[in-house]
């Protein structure tokens, strides 16, 4: 089962500078056209760098609108046994939707 978090949690857990990692699994072009200063760790290879996700935290996992970022959680959660990270639902287009139209939808 994957464990979600929403836009407007995400926003919370930063105005109250919440102890967590953001990691996004876009490509290099989609995180240069827009991103909420995660770190940045394509899809294609998260699997190869398992070792840069903290085990100790929260770790919130976001993509353009969830699908990718549901992937990787569940890939992560199966091979490696994480258990605490969640999917943020909608993604990076929901982020604009709903906190910050400034961020560009493509």
């Amino acid at each position: 089962m994957i464990k979600t978090v929403n836009v407007k949690d995400l926003k919370q857990m930063i105005d109250s500078e919440e102890d967590f990692q953001l990691i996004d699994v876009r490509e290099q072009h989609e995180f240069d056209f827009a991103n909420l200063n995660g770190e940045l760790i394509p899809l294609n290879s998260i699997m190869d760098n398992h070792d840069k996700i903290a085990v100790d935290k929260k770790v919130i996992i976001h993509c353009r609108s969830g699908a990718r970022s549901g992937q990787a959680v569940l890939a992560l959660q199966q091979q490696f046994g994480f258990d605490n990270l969640y999917n943020l639902e909608g993604g990076i287009l929901a982020w604009s939707d709903e906190i910050d139209p400034s961020i560009p939808k493509y």
